[in-house]
């Protein structure tokens, strides 16, 4: 037996699988890692200088013009094949849960229905003070701006910003803690496209593993994951998860 039917046997005998996706899931839709975004006239800085509560306080402006300019590049792309496959997984499983360190909002936009998005959506805007509660989202998309970030129009006082996970802030406390207790919970956990160093997602799988789950990983190199998982598939997954779903089907 394959190494890939093995996979989708353990995949496809899931009672509640939760997946983990990282930035390398992104990437495979075309979507520049944090750091590869720094082109043209951002390669002059450092992601610290535009991606931090004082980066946004001493200079609004640079910090909403290079997310302006990473959601256009988002808006550029779009979910490949892996995220289909995920949904695909909903209608075979009894129960699919997603945890994402990743802010395109691409599984949302496909269809998945349980997704945690521990580190935002970066296609949301919210007020820099969260006046009306944490988070407070504004739809941006009917105001205006020119030198500075617009105002939010509920207290006319804060700075619009996006609705992302900056460097030195806490990851938001209800997501953090659903993704570890689906974790305590997890029969089988896939993990997709990280390199297991941003924590703390990364402690998201030894978790699970600890509490008894099978972790399996989809990632074209070795990572931190690599040595708790059963099996590694070394590629990517808008190649792999098709090719899971379909022998899933075969057997059903």
């Amino acid at each position: 037996m394959s190494d890939l039917q093995t996979f989708a046997d353990m995949i496809g005998g899931a009672k509640r699988l939760v997946v983990l996706t990282g930035a390398g899931m992104s990437q495979e839709s075309g979507i520049p890692t944090f750091r590869d975004a720094l082109e043209g006239l951002w390669a002059q800085y450092d992601p610290m200088e535009l991606a931090t509560p004082d980066a946004f306080a001493n200079n609004p402006k640079l910090v909403w013009d290079w997310y302006q300019f990473r959601r256009e590049i988002v808006n550029k792309t779009t979910p490949n094949p892996g995220h289909y496959a995920l949904v695909e997984l909903e209608a075979l499983l009894p129960q699919v849960i997603i945890i994402t360190q990743n802010v395109d909002g691409f599984h949302q936009l496909v269809g998945s229905r349980d997704v945690i998005c521990l580190h935002g959506n970066i296609q949301q805007d919210k007020c820099a003070g969260n006046c009306q509660g944490d988070p407070t989202i504004v739809d941006s998309s009917q105001l205006t701006w020119d030198d500075a970030p617009p105002l939010c129009p509920h207290c006319n006082r804060n700075y619009l910003r996006p609705n992302v996970v900056w460097f030195r802030e806490l990851l938001p406390t209800a997501e953090l803690e659903r993704a570890q207790q689906v974790c305590l919970e997890a029969d089988v956990m896939l993990v997709i496209g990280t390199s297991g160093v941003v924590y703390p997602a990364a402690q998201l799988p030894f978790l699970a593993y600890r509490s008894g789950a099978k972790v399996l990983e989809i990632n074209p190199s070795r990572s931190t994951i690599s040595e708790i998982a059963e099996i590694r598939v070394a590629g990517g997954s808008g190649e792999a998860l098709p090719q899971v779903v379909k022998l899933i089907r075969e057997k059903a």
